[in-house]
């Protein structure tokens, strides 16, 4: 039988406050998701002064991350670069920057999603939230 690591309510928490310190200190009002390595969702924050449609897209970045064991930018990149056909994957909802997985020795055991500002601030802050897991 193999083990691998996964995010507890705690390790949760421990992205959530880093995601939102990050948030917080730039005055960035954005939503934050953290989902579990199967893209089922463990944490949901709206920051006052957000859209409500982030509520809808940050889950679907961090789902998007986690399934596919990659950053959502990537997805965003290979159909900004023609492979529009890329938009018919099954289970990829949010192929948008911002979302980030959650990897510990070589394990992907979630991701980050991050909406309410510019795409390159909603990674700034996921990651924030993954790096103060320490993994």
């Amino acid at each position: 039988m193999q083990t691998k690591p996964f995010l507890s309510l705690a390790d949760v928490k421990r992205i959530a406050a880093g995601a939102e310190a990050e948030a917080l200190a730039n005055k960035w009002a954005v939503t934050i998701a953290i989902v579990d390595d199967g893209g089922h969702l463990l944490w949901l924050q709206r920051l006052d002064g957000v859209a409500p449609i982030s509520a809808q897209i940050a889950p679907g970045k961090a789902r998007t991350a986690a399934l596919g064991r990659r950053e959502s930018k990537l997805y965003e990149e290979m159909v900004n670069g023609g492979r529009v056909s890329f938009l018919s994957a099954p289970g990829l909802e949010a192929l948008l920057e911002g979302g980030v997985p959650v990897m510990v020795d070589g394990h992907c055991i979630g991701a980050v999603g991050v909406s309410g500002v510019k795409s390159s601030e909603d990674v700034q802050i996921a990651k924030a939230g993954v790096a103060a897991l320490g993994a």
